[in-house]
């Protein structure tokens, strides 16, 4: 623990790099997912290959993506951008199966009362697929969130500073704190940005806690009558 307590200010210093260096790819990655997963939706006839070649890019070596990635998008090897380009491969991979689903969960009776009332597609969507679709969309993002912060650690390995360094200059240096404290970290990172989504998704999606309530008390009320 002393070797935690002397360097508080480093660990802070990187968990601020690390939290940077996910957030970007998580954004990025709910933005091109959103079209992409709209698409697999919306045409039935390519919903399959787009989702399973989206789903593949997860099954690349994290490693292997990020020593290929220089040669491809033309930045140096040691770069933070192909940790974010990679990172963001990996978030797309997750959340377009995550809008796909989402949508398909809308009742089709939602969407003709929309039409109805004079809704075109494009209003439609944004103001009732999408926000209906959120619940499902939301547990997606909450998953590529966790799994983004876990992965940016490998940046280390490619020269990219984060969190990652502690797990490294603790195993070259026979460091257990320095170990504990990089996974300590990144736990308590993944844990807050999780935390801020949900929050986040209960402040936008006022319903879907009203939904939960009305579910629980009905789920009450069996017990209650036997009582």
């Amino acid at each position: 623990m002393n070797w935690i307590v002397d360097n508080v200010g480093l660990i802070l210093e990187l968990t601020l790099v690390h939290l940077r260096q996910s957030v970007i790819p998580i954004v990025l990655g709910f933005i091109l997912s959103l079209p992409l997963g709209w698409v697999a939706w919306r045409y039935r006839l390519v919903r399959g290959p787009v989702i399973v070649l989206t789903g593949l890019l997860y099954t690349i070596p994290s490693l292997a993506l990020l020593i290929l990635l220089p040669s491809v998008i033309g930045y140096s090897a040691i770069s933070e951008t192909n940790l974010i380009v990679g990172l963001t491969i990996y978030a797309v991979a997750i959340l377009v199966r995550s809008v796909a689903d989402g949508l398909d969960s809308v009742d089709p009776g939602v969407r003709q009362a929309a039409t109805a009332v004079g809704y075109g597609g494009g209003r439609r969507f944004w103001t009732v697929d999408l926000p209906l679709a959120g619940p499902v969309i939301l547990a997606g993002v909450r998953v590529a969130a966790v799994s983004t912060i876990s992965l940016a650690t490998v940046g280390i390995l490619v020269g990219v500073t984060n969190l990652g360094y502690l797990f490294t200059n603790g195993l070259q240096r026979r460091i257990i704190p320095e170990v504990f404290a990089g996974v300590l970290a990144v736990v308590i990172v993944a844990l807050a940005i999780d935390l801020l989504l949900l929050l986040a998704g209960r402040a936008i999606m006022p319903w879907t806690r009203t939904a939960t309530a009305a579910g629980r008390r009905r789920r009450m009320l069996p017990v209650r009558a036997a009582a």
